[in-house]
């Protein structure tokens, strides 16, 4: 199943009072795991940003001036979620901006019946107490130390790891694909956790190069070349 987890960032409160979008974070998951595939985009809202926004995410209008109006990326976003649930925290404010921009480009509106509100499902499983995104992230020891300012794409990211938490996913992704293991005299079935769609590589050519030149300094039969022969 594919899910679109997703953030913006805005000039206020109201898009019925002129204010605009200026950030779109998104961030894909399929079967409940992210596959490392993005959409993110800074948007000029062609107006002024109020004090009190820019004290919230940092964005100012000067920053903003030379990026795309909403018009120029609308069709790329609207491919990446193309019909994928969308899970929002406090759906209603985000939805209700980029229903704003739709409309403003004679763009269908996003139904709710997409929306997958985790402000909603929070308040339920955690009555009583707050469930703003830094609780949560405090409340499943999920680090949000680099959110020093809201950050669309940063927020969908750390919202993806709250949601697998807040719907009980980190456990159910232990099954997601089984193989057979043998312990002792028999068999079971051994869950493994398997991506769908394998992350892209981390490690360069570079990394690669820097690490036979320093495994080539310790002289003898370093155990690393146990490691780095080919099946």
């Amino acid at each position: 199943m594919r899910e679109i987890v997703l953030d913006t960032e805005t000039t206020g409160l109201d898009p019925l009072r002129g204010d605009r979008l200026v950030e779109i974070g998104c961030v894909e998951m399929v079967n409940r795991m992210p596959t490392g595939q993005t959409f993110h985009v800074y948007l000029n809202p062609e107006r002024d940003m109020p004090q009190e926004a820019f004290n919230v995410h940092g964005l100012s209008s000067e920053f903003l001036a030379d990026k795309p109006l909403f018009a120029a990326v609308a069709e790329d976003f609207l491919t990446f979620i193309a019909d994928a649930p969308l899970v929002i925290h406090n759906a209603s404010f985000d939805i209700g901006f980029i229903n704003a921009e739709l409309t403003k480009v004679s763009r269908a509106a996003i139904p709710r019946d997409r929306l997958v509100d985790t402000l909603t499902l929070a308040r339920r499983k955690h009555p009583g107490v707050s469930n703003r995104l830094d609780d949560l992230c405090s409340r499943y020891a999920i680090d949000n130390s680099r959110r020093t300012k809201h950050g669309a794409l940063l927020d969908a990211e750390l919202l993806a790891e709250v949601y697998i938490d807040l719907i009980g996913a980190r456990q159910s992704q232990l099954i997601l694909s089984e193989t057979r293991q043998s312990f002792g005299a028999g068999q079971i079935d051994a869950p493994r956790r398997q991506r769908e769609v394998p992350l892209a590589p981390r490690v360069t050519e570079a990394d690669t190069a820097a690490h036979a030149a320093f495994v080539a300094t310790l002289g003898g039969t370093p155990i690393w070349n146990e490691f780095s022969k080919e099946d």
